[in-house]
């Protein structure tokens, strides 16, 4: 052994983070930034009543192109509170909305408190495999008004995680790493596309046709149109540009 490896000795053990894996865009996004950041990945995508379940078969191709094998796929039927045309099939998705009307107002798509749901089961499962961090992918910018999204919120579960938990009482609290927050859906796919995501294993459509493809006119279809648009990358599900 040379000198040199003496002195740089073993590499360091990888730190370990649970990604709530969607089979979208944004998460997919953060799951592959986290990968590269040298975080060890587990997964947890939440099959929680919601209309457009073809993203739990999009989570199980991402997962398995980032190498990740603990994938853990849990049931919640959030369906049975109501409140959000993505779980009432007789509620409507909004459709056809322009740039500034995503923008106003909390949508129908909300579903009260997922978020809030979804990282305490990412928070559950991240004690059990001694992980050190959570990754979500929410973003503040380029979103549909959600409240759950938003940097107070992100802050506000940080400090929830440290006192909710044993290793957070004990001093070791669990992260909450949001990288997405504050960028443009145009930087997400640029950061995306730096780090070799494939973006035609994922989906973002809120009411997909009965075969997967996406609708191509609810906000989640437009947002991510417009951000590829901006790129000047083809999306490998083509849809339609909102009007400003």
């Amino acid at each position: 052994m040379t000198s040199a490896a003496k002195e740089d000795g073993p590499p360091a053990p990888l730190k370990t983070a649970v990604v709530l894996l969607s089979g979208g865009l944004d998460s997919t996004t953060a799951a592959a930034w986290a990968a590269s950041q040298g975080w060890r990945l587990a997964a947890l995508s939440v099959d929680y009543g919601q209309r457009h379940r073809v993203e739990l078969d999009c989570s199980r191709r991402v997962a398995a192109s980032l190498g990740i094998t603990d994938h853990v796929i849990l049931t919640i039927d959030l369906a049975a509170f109501g409140g959000s045309s993505l779980t009432d099939s007789s509620d409507t998705v909004p459709k056809g909305r322009t740039a500034h009307a995503i923008g106003e107002g909390i949508p129908s798509t909300y579903v009260p408190a997922r978020n809030t749901v979804l990282l305490s089961l990412a928070l559950a499962m991240a004690e059990t495999r001694q992980a050190e961090a959570i990754v979500i992918g929410v973003n503040a910018l380029d979103y549909s008004g959600y409240p759950d999204c938003r940097p107070e919120f992100i802050d506000a579960y940080r400090k929830l995680a440290a006192l909710a938990t044993k290793v957070g009482v004990e001093g070791n609290p669990i992260d909450i790493l949001a990288p997405l927050q504050h960028l443009t859906k145009a930087d997400i796919i640029r950061l995306g596309c730096s780090l070799g995501v494939d973006y035609g294993q994922t989906t973002s459509c809120y009411d997909p046709h009965a075969d997967g493809r996406p609708c191509g006119s609810c906000d989640a279809c437009l947002l991510r149109a417009n951000g590829f648009a901006a790129v000047g990358v083809r999306d490998p599900a083509v849809t339609p540009r909102v009007e400003d």
